[in-house]
């Protein structure tokens, strides 16, 4: 299922909002909604996508905090904090990691330190598995192994990392999970980063100071 995606720039940190749907059928989902919902919604109505899932990457306002409003904007479509992992690229995530999970619902606006339990992760969408580093608990990393690409949140920066100073964050093992879990995906492997440009993991290899 050949993927699309697009950047929707939101909040005043702008935060990288992606669009990413199926070419062929424009079915998708709306990745990391932090805020300025009506320049995401511009963005919908432009692409032409027709998105059926909300996911987040983890749970930090900037990334979270709008998705809670466009579930009831779009009609109640499924929020999703986490996708299923599947064994092509990913590992067994701890069990604290499904337990600190920040869900986006209705009934409630996530922040860093959300503390929702879930009982079992949704399925993921189609042509993308997950793995889970340590920016917070429960965070994702959407990868798409075919069309080398990958939705990294704030785990990998053009040039840098994710801050880990929130509670939960663990700089040690974000640092671990970069080296022995992105970097082997490929050094082609363009991802989609948080904030800022995008990279390809080849190039923080070789120039990121902190994987150094």
């Amino acid at each position: 299922m050949p993927l699309k995606a697009a950047i929707v720039p939101v909040t005043p940190f702008q935060q990288n909002c992606t669009l990413l749907w199926d070419e062929t059928t424009k079915v998708g989902a709306v990745v990391d909604p932090g805020g300025d919902l009506h320049r995401i919604e511009a963005g919908i109505e432009k692409t032409g996508m027709r998105p059926e899932k909300i996911l987040l990457t983890h749970g930090h306002i900037d990334h979270a905090a709008g998705a809670a409003e466009l579930k009831e904007k779009l009609g109640g479509i499924p929020s999703r904090a986490r996708t299923r992992p599947t064994s092509s690229c990913s590992t067994a995530s701890p069990r604290r990691a499904w337990r600190w999970a920040c869900w986006a619902r209705a009934t409630s606006r996530p922040t860093a330190g959300s503390r929702r339990a879930t009982r079992s992760p949704p399925p993921a969408p189609p042509s993308l598995c997950c793995i889970a580093p340590a920016i917070s608990p429960g965070s994702v990393v959407l990868v798409n192994a075919a069309q080398r690409f990958a939705l990294v949140g704030d785990v990998l920066f053009r040039g840098s990392i994710g801050r880990t100073d929130f509670p939960y964050g663990d700089h040690a093992a974000l640092i671990d999970t970069i080296k022995t879990k992105l970097l082997p995906l490929g050094d082609d492997l363009v991802f989609i980063c948080g904030h800022g440009p995008m990279s390809t993991l080849g190039d923080e290899r070789q120039t990121n100071p902190f994987l150094a």
